[in-house]
């Protein structure tokens, strides 16, 4: 199959398309790589150093759902119809694909399959959907911060799922943690009046 740059250029900017795209008719594109596919459209508009205000939450939401059913075992996506049909207007789209082609592009040059058990096995699906689910939730709070790290992570590991790459999933796997350690300092600064995460590990270390 061609590449994910090729295919999204070619469905988004040289095809006729309605002014309202749908999840269902995106789905019809990723062929057999529909959850590494789903994961890298669906997280990059946050992943994307460009505003895209409104995407997380909703996207994050189908992103968790997502990853449950990848944790399950399940070789295609359900979703509910409302999200299969809920429209997104062609232009959003094609503006946030003019600034992220160019990042999968780069990418793309890295990717072929290697170590594919860890994205074909079932435990290296659990923690792949263990931690993608974990970043989906992280895309929902409502917290600056909280967004663009995680949603960075799900976007680099469904890349790796979308080529078989295990390395390149291993390497977003690293980001999510990275992300998680990022979302849950600033959750507990607020929590705790300005202590970060690192501050508490420092205080504990030095009881």
């Amino acid at each position: 199959m061609a590449r994910l740059s090729v295919e999204l250029h070619r469905y988004f900017f040289e095809e006729e398309r309605s002014e309202g795209v749908v999840l269902a008719d995106i789905i019809l594109l990723a062929g057999e790589r529909i959850f590494g596919f789903l994961f890298v459209f669906l997280a990059l508009p946050s992943a994307l150093p460009v505003p895209a205000p409104g995407y997380s939450t909703p996207f994050g939401i189908v992103i968790c759902i997502l990853a449950v059913q990848l944790i399950a075992g399940a070789q295609r996506p359900w979703m509910p119809k409302r999200v299969m049909n809920h429209p997104i207007a062609l232009s959003k789209v094609q503006g946030i694909l003019k600034a992220g082609i160019p990042w999968l592009e780069k990418i793309e040059l890295l990717s072929r399959p290697r170590l594919t058990y860890i994205c074909k096995s079932l435990p290296g699906r659990v923690v792949i959907g263990s931690a993608i689910a974990l970043m989906a939730i992280s895309m929902m709070i409502p917290i600056p911060g909280t967004n663009t790290l995680p949603a960075m992570g799900i976007f680099v590991t469904g890349f790796g799922l979308l080529d078989d790459d295990g390395a390149i999933t291993l390497a977003g796997l690293v980001v999510c943690v990275m992300g998680f350690i990022l979302s849950a300092s600033i959750l507990m600064a607020l929590w705790f009046g300005g202590s970060s995460l690192l501050d508490i590990i420092q205080n504990w270390r030095a009881q």
